[in-house]
């Protein structure tokens, strides 16, 4: 097999096949690399004839008919499909008639002025129109007139009497009050993903299993004190863990009638989302405890790797209240949760809490294993080489497929950003850039050896559009790092703030003033993943790039040193 007809394939399945580093060079992408990501996405091509068979299923696409396809109001639909007459059943109810013509390979239709999903059939198919408002909901619609500011917390390191060393969501609650009679306009807070209660030393919020559901340890309970936990400097997240998980138990198992009937009734609003969870939870702590060595799903019994295998479903019904328990922690983190932002806009904040949306999650979790055709299963992403990490990085984290999120009517994306607007007047999208590409690198390769994976990047800020619309929240993007080119101008147009960073911000040797910073931006001193401002002024964050290995020789170390002292001066 030619290597031209793999990086034909490549190319037309979105990878990139070569990629320029931060110093203007070319880089070629590996053949092995290319067929790595082209197997993530269901498109094998190892030989000829499966070269042969995956470029015919790129050019069928996802059927006759795609699931979802999106529009923005009052402007002309393309529908990849035959032309002709059309009926569209608008949300409303009310049915709209035309004609579609033939253009670009496809159909397009009048322009819709009502957003939301709506029903369409057209050339004796039907699927789902997504129309979506031109812009998300803006932090103006908010607070028109105003220039607000906000806190951002790492929830976990929030303090309360009685919390067991752990912060949780009555603590941000007790935050709400007097940071809006100080003028805060909103709290922005870490993640608060899911986790894997089974296995208590796996806790970063940016490694979840599951970006829809939330970290139940993070529910605000009654005093459990524990005063050596709450002594200590730092959070020792296992024994936090066991005491929360612990109370959460016996709460539910002393739960009185009127709780369990309101238990019962958001068990069945949220539906089949959280009983998969609450399933992968229960076979989680089985599988895991029987054996370490079976934490990821991937390594149970063939049986159960599916979620919609009849041994699941037999499992489920045998451990009817390890299920009932996992679902019954959701019920009473998402109260909590809810209390919070009910706390913060009561208190006078016109945004109130600003959900974090991880980037990833691990691929072993409960959303992994309950979208796996969605999910770029084999690969992990990060970042190429820059001048952050002269090494790349590679998260251990697995993204959404963007050719399984098409062939799947982007389920998956929509219940991740409906859970992160739930209960928060905002959201900040981590690494924001993987709406138009990210890096994805195969199980096993060094950070290096990845290639860039091109996504959807119009379906997804439409999609964004339509729900921060009807949840009245606002989006930030996090668009920092190797910038592809025009992407924060379709963020500016979808009315998503970017990102201004004051480390960042400099005009040659001189740091530039904020009053010239761009206006369609949050501005901030830091972010997550960077120094704090006492950290960088005292240098603390170059000592742990030597300490880990990252900065290079003893001659690149001793040139940031003096480069930090030239910028405490700047």
């Amino acid at each position: 097999m030619s290597d031209e007809r793999l990086v034909s394939l490549a190319e037309a399945a979105g990878i990139a096949p070569k990629w320029r580093d931060v110093h203007g060079q070319w880089h070629d992408v590996a053949p092995a690399t290319l067929r790595s990501v082209l197997a993530a996405l269901e498109l094998p091509a190892g030989t000829d004839a499966e070269v042969n068979s995956s470029r015919a299923a790129l050019a069928q696409g996802a059927g006759p008919a795609p699931p979802l396809v999106t529009a923005t109001v009052g402007e002309p639909a393309l529908i990849p499909l035959a032309a002709g007459p059309y009926e569209l059943v608008l949300e409303s109810g009310a049915r709209l008639h035309g004609v579609a013509e033939a253009r670009d390979g496809g159909a397009v239709m009048q322009p819709v002025t009502e957003p939301g999903y709506h029903t369409l059939r057209l050339a004796g198919q039907e699927t789902a129109l997504a129309v979506a408002p031109r812009r998300c909901f803006t932090v103006e619609d908010a607070a028109p007139g105003s220039r607000p500011w906000a806190l951002a917390v790492q929830l976990y390191g929030l303090r309360r009497a009685g919390d067991a060393g752990l912060g949780d969501f009555r603590a941000v609650a007790d935050l709400a009050g007097p940071a809006a009679r100080n003028g805060a306009a909103a709290i922005a807070i870490s993640p608060v993903h899911a986790q894997f209660s089974a296995d208590t030393n796996r806790f970063s919020p940016y490694s979840p299993s599951s970006r829809t559901m939330l970290n139940v340890l993070h529910t605000g309970l009654d005093p459990s004190p524990d005063p050596v936990a709450e002594a200590a400097d730092l959070v020792d997240w296992p024994r936090a863990a066991r005491n929360r998980l612990a109370a959460l138990q016996a709460a539910f198992a002393h739960a009185s009638t009127p709780e369990l009937a309101a238990f019962a009734a958001f068990r069945a609003e949220q539906g089949q989302q959280l009983e998969t969870h609450a399933r992968f939870e229960a076979v989680h702590a089985e599988q895991y405890g029987a054996d370490p060595a079976r934490w990821h799903w991937r390594s149970w019994p063939e049986a159960l790797r599916h979620p919609g295998n009849p041994a699941v479903e037999q499992f489920a019904h045998a451990h009817q209240e390890a299920v009932s328990l996992h679902a019954y922690m959701q019920y009473r983190a998402d109260q909590s949760l809810a209390a919070a932002q009910r706390a913060a806009r009561d208190a006078g904040m016109p945004i109130g809490l600003i959900a974090d949306l991880a980037v990833g999650a691990d691929s072993g979790g409960s959303h992994c294993w309950s979208h796996q055709h969605e999910t770029l299963l084999g690969l992990t992403i990060g970042a190429p080489p820059d001048l952050l990490s002269i090494q790349g990085q590679s998260w251990g984290l697995a993204a959404f497929s963007p050719r399984g999120l098409l062939q799947h009517g982007f389920t998956a994306f929509l219940e991740m950003v409906r859970s992160a607007m739930r209960h928060a007047g905002g959201v900040r999208i981590d690494h924001a850039l993987g709406l138009a590409r990210l890096w994805v690198v195969p199980d096993g390769a060094e950070a290096s050896e990845g290639a860039y994976l091109a996504f959807p990047t119009q379906d997804l800020l439409r999609l964004i559009a339509l729900e921060s619309s009807r949840h009245r929240a606002i989006v930030l993007g996090e668009d920092l790092g190797t910038i592809p080119e025009g992407f924060q101008d379709s963020l500016r147009e979808a009315g998503i703030l970017g990102m201004r960073v004051l480390w960042f911000e400099r005009d040659g040797d001189r740091f530039t003033s904020p009053r010239h910073w761009t206006r369609e931006a949050a501005a901030m001193t830091s972010t997550h993943d960077l120094p704090s401002v006492s950290g960088w002024w005292a240098g603390r964050d170059l000592e742990w790039r030597a300490h880990l290995d990252l900065a290079g020789g003893p001659e690149r170390q001793q040139a940031d040193h003096q480069a930090r002292e030239r910028d405490r001066a700047a």
